[in-house]
């Protein structure tokens, strides 16, 4: 995952659903709104030690409840690990698709533009 200023993830905050197990969070992925009919679910991340225990499907699976609740027609990813994903019904897509994305956040990315991650796009 990439690190995150302070102010990012006090602004980011909301979007974010976690999975706590006796008092302990254990996993957790964000909705954020990118436009009027587009979002991305980012941060998935569960621990280690738990992995396979269906915490990651139950964080996706919240995060794609609530933007069909909100009216959001497309969501996507960029991932690593895109086999997870699909299992969601996700399909690739070429980078180019997600312009708003590419501008507004990935260009200040150290990665960029080189980003080995693949977009993932779910039309709901």
């Amino acid at each position: 995952m990439l690190a995150r200023s302070l102010s990012e993830l006090y602004e980011n905050t909301r979007d974010f659903w976690v999975k706590e197990i006796k008092g302990k969070i254990v996993g957790c992925a964000a909705l954020h709104i990118s436009w009027e009919d587009l979002a991305e679910i980012k941060s998935v991340a569960v621990l280690k030690n738990l992995h396979g225990k269906g915490i990651g499907k139950e964080l996706v699976s919240a995060c794609l409840e609530e933007a069909g609740r909100i009216g959001i027609k497309k969501v996507f990813v960029l991932t690593y690990k895109p086999k997870y994903f699909k299992k969601f019904g996700f399909k690739q897509i070429p980078h180019s698709n997600l312009p708003h994305k590419i501008w507004a956040e990935c260009i200040h990315c150290p990665k960029f533009p080189d980003c080995k991650e693949i977009a993932l796009l779910k039309i709901l």
